[in-house]
């Protein structure tokens, strides 16, 4: 692959250097030095995957501290959803950062923050009238909708699953089930969450290679939740992450979306998707959850939301939402203008270029080069089942 395969060719970049292009070791002398003065003053808890020093980037192509280019597949970790300084994205911070940095949505009525919610609820996988609350983060959001789904149910308890990930704010961590590391420490955590097996749970031994069992899921809810912990009806909501990513990127059935849903009809509990790391375009629907043709009652999103800056939510069945008045939740930061209005910029450009949903045949591209791909990873590490396939 050349550079100049980006969308952006900007000056720094020789389209004639192909990608990757690694001229020094890594890490390289100045990385090297970046590495040393972060080890001195940072916080120990972050968990720093790699000893990778980012200094630009444009497209899918990111130059390090030392000038080498990588071809990169962590999209800043699922957030740079258009891509590396899209020039619309540039030219939107640019405009905005000239008018106006801040306002607070709490306290006063920007135009964006309603512009960007009307724009954010019309592509809910929600039926009828759905209401918008703008955080700063995934986790904040998650935080939002935990406190929704206590306040207009009137119920204590939620369920979430083993393997999931909502974050590392309180409420949020507690959901979270993904490493025993996270709660280590820090208890005693929220009460009244409950987690439950996930998706394609059975893992081999040997082989690592995961199976479903159909039952395993609704059995330990029914009769092992519900039979000695707690009664259905005290339950307001389960969360669950229409593909769970930190547990292992597993794709459940859809049947099991579909019976998941199911069961909260049943007992009256609202179905939560958290779609902070699955959503805005990356299974080739706006929202995962949309691929098992299920309608849940809560949305939370984030990461690819603004590009890059800070900004998530979580939007709801307007009658949720109208249950709470003002003062029960709200933000001084949230959707400041500067991120909420390159969010609603970007919400404009995709709508326009219509990426969503992903056209069959470059949705049958993908998955045969996945496929040609995995040919060369273990099975243990593949998923049990293939999204939007």
């Amino acid at each position: 692959m050349g550079a100049s395969a980006n969308l952006a060719d900007p000056a720094w970049l020789d389209a004639s250097r192909p990608v990757p292009d690694i001229r020094t070791q890594l890490p390289g002398p100045r990385a090297s030095a970046v590495y040393d003065r972060d080890q001195r003053v940072t916080s120990r808890s972050l968990p720093r995957a790699y000893p990778f020093m980012p200094r630009r980037a444009s497209g899918a192509v990111i130059e390090d501290v030392d000038g080498n280019l990588f071809l990169d597949f962590n999209a800043g970790i699922a957030v740079n959803s258009t891509g590396h300084c899209h020039p619309q994205v540039v030219a939107a911070i640019q405009s905005q950062a000239a008018d106006l940095l801040h306002y607070s949505a709490s306290d006063f009525y920007l135009p964006v923050y309603s512009e960007m919610c009307e724009a954010l609820a019309a592509t809910a996988p929600i039926s009828g009238p759905v209401r918008v609350f703008l955080t700063n983060s995934g986790a904040e959001a998650v935080e939002g909708a935990l406190k929704l789904v206590r306040y207009a149910t009137g119920r204590p308890n939620v369920i979430s699953f083993l393997g999931a990930f909502h974050g590392r704010t309180y409420g949020a961590v507690t959901l979270t089930a993904s490493k025993a590391k996270y709660h280590a420490g820090f208890g005693p955590l929220l009460p009244g969450v409950f987690h439950a097996p996930y998706a394609c749970n059975r893992v081999d031994p040997v082989t690592g290679a995961r199976s479903h069992d159909p039952e395993e899921t609704f059995d330990y809810i029914e009769n092992v939740l519900f039979r000695y912990e707690m009664q259905a009806s005290e339950v307001g909501a389960i969360f669950v992450e229409p593909i769970q990513g930190e547990g292992g990127y597993i794709i459940p059935p859809a049947a099991w979306l579909v019976r998941l849903r199911e069961l909260c009809d049943r007992h009256g509990i609202l179905l939560v998707a958290d779609e902070v790391q699955s959503g805005m375009g990356r299974t080739g629907r706006m929202w995962a959850i949309e691929h098992a043709e299920v309608e849940p009652d809560i949305v939370i999103s984030a990461k690819g939301i603004a590009s890059g800056l800070p900004l998530g939510a979580f939007m709801a069945r307007a009658g949720l939402m109208e249950t709470w008045s003002a003062g029960h939740t709200g933000r001084l930061m949230a959707a400041a203008r500067f991120p909420a209005r390159l969010a609603w910029r970007r919400w404009r450009s995709s709508n326009r270029t219509s990426c969503w949903p992903m056209p069959p045949n470059k949705a049958s591209s993908c998955s045969a080069g996945c496929a040609t791909c995995s040919r060369n990873i273990p099975a243990g590490l593949l998923t049990c089942a293939a999204s939007g396939s």
